[in-house]
């Protein structure tokens, strides 16, 4: 599809991963109704706030959304202008790389050059506007050679919850077409540092956080599973070449070979093993997610995000959705409160995270509400999979 709406460039196919759980949004969050397709920001749901702003940069009939059997369904009548045919559930969970790899494999049989766009469906983004802007850019630079393009995140903080990008030169604006929107070269890549670590690499200025975002042509993906991920090309290529014959071939292909695939994240199958060519031979650049990204991981990034919290504010706004709007509030503050039918009223309290569901009831705090995910796993221990 063209990126500018009319003038000759290249096709783009963003592939929005829609796979995970959501636990750590427990009890709002089940295994049929995850974090994706909940309307956790306003009316419209995670998923489809993802397509709607990556619709002015391709058509809906581009668009291939991966997820799994249990969300296929409501993430087919939540984004009704996908085709159905698009919307792929993996058999089983295998992590990021091969859904990614399967993605390029499909389009590499007709349209190599197609330049794939992996975007997780439950990022926030306030500013639509540059984030096409920078899109368009990433998506110009993908497709000139071998290239990978990633989006950095500018870091506010010392997280531990995210991977970090090393940023390395800069590159001359001449030399790439990509207008204002500013490129580095990527050193490396590392996952999810220790505090200390994470605290050196914010103090250097140097490190951007990976939002998961991805850039590159079918052709340059395809090529690098086949290098880096040998064993997992030609399952991937057998099921693309089965989705090209029929539905049904292909349900029973993808149903039999995706789980031989090695259960492994698009970092570590690909970028890291490309960065490890080092700076000038990767061919790997960064783009700057400047526009004012969050990726909602927890109750307390939830928070922040409806709160407007910046870093080094005090955090004093109490903050409730669902029907616990008319919560009462006396010398209370920091607080998220999400509840069904139900007046909450705080008193003394700070930084509590209280969601109530019509089967269940969480009270934690902010700072430990990362640990929501235990919860769920307990309860599965406990066999009570009709919470989970």
């Amino acid at each position: 599809m063209d990126l500018a709406k009319g003038n000759a460039g290249p096709r783009f196919a963003p592939m929005i991963l829609a796979g995970g759980s959501g636990t750590r949004f427990w009890p709002r969050s089940r295994r049929a109704h995850a974090k994706q397709v909940l309307a956790l920001d306003g009316e419209r749901t995670m998923i489809q706030q993802t397509l709607e702003r990556l619709l002015p940069l391709a058509a809906a009939e581009d668009v291939w959304v991966f997820t799994n059997k249990l969300l296929s369904a409501v993430i087919a009548e939540q984004l009704p202008q996908v085709a159905r045919d698009k919307i792929l559930a993996e058999p089983v969970a295998r992590n990021t790389a091969p859904a990614c790899a399967l993605a390029a494999f499909l389009l590499e049989r007709t349209a190599p050059e197609t330049v794939i766009g992996v975007f997780p469906s439950d990022h926030v983004i306030r500013n639509n506007a540059r984030f096409c802007e920078v899109i368009r850019a990433g998506v110009k630079l993908a497709t000139s050679g071998e290239r990978i393009v990633v989006l950095g995140v500018p870091p506010t903080r010392a997280e531990t919850g995210y991977g970090y990008i090393e940023l390395g030169n800069v590159v001359d604006a001449a030399s790439v077409p990509c207008g204002d929107v500013p490129v580095r070269r990527v050193k490396r890549f590392t996952e999810k540092p220790d505090l200390a670590r994470a605290e050196e690499f914010v103090a250097t200025g140097n490190y951007a956080w990976n939002g998961g975002i991805f850039l590159w042509s079918a052709r340059t993906l395809a090529n690098a599973i086949r290098e880096y991920s040998p064993a997992m090309a030609p399952l991937l290529e057998k099921i693309a070449a089965a989705y090209a014959k029929s539905q049904a071939e292909f349900n029973r292909v993808f149903a039999e070979v995706y789980p031989l695939c090695e259960e492994i994240s698009i970092d570590y199958a690909v970028l890291e093993p490309r960065s490890a060519k080092g700076e000038a031979g990767s061919e790997i650049y960064c783009l700057p997610a400047d526009f004012a990204w969050n990726d909602l991981g927890s109750w307390a990034a939830l928070y922040e995000h409806r709160a407007g919290y910046k870093p080094g504010d005090l955090e004093t706004e109490n903050v409730s959705d669902g029907a616990s709007t008319q919560s009462v509030v006396v010398d209370a503050q920091g607080n998220y409160v999400y509840a069904l039918g139900k007046v909450v009223a705080l008193i003394g309290v700070s930084d509590l995270v209280v969601v109530e569901t019509t089967d269940a009831l969480l009270i934690t705090t902010r700072e430990r509400s990362q640990d929501v995910g235990k919860v769920v796993a307990e309860l599965k221990e406990r066999g009570r999979y009709d919470l989970i």
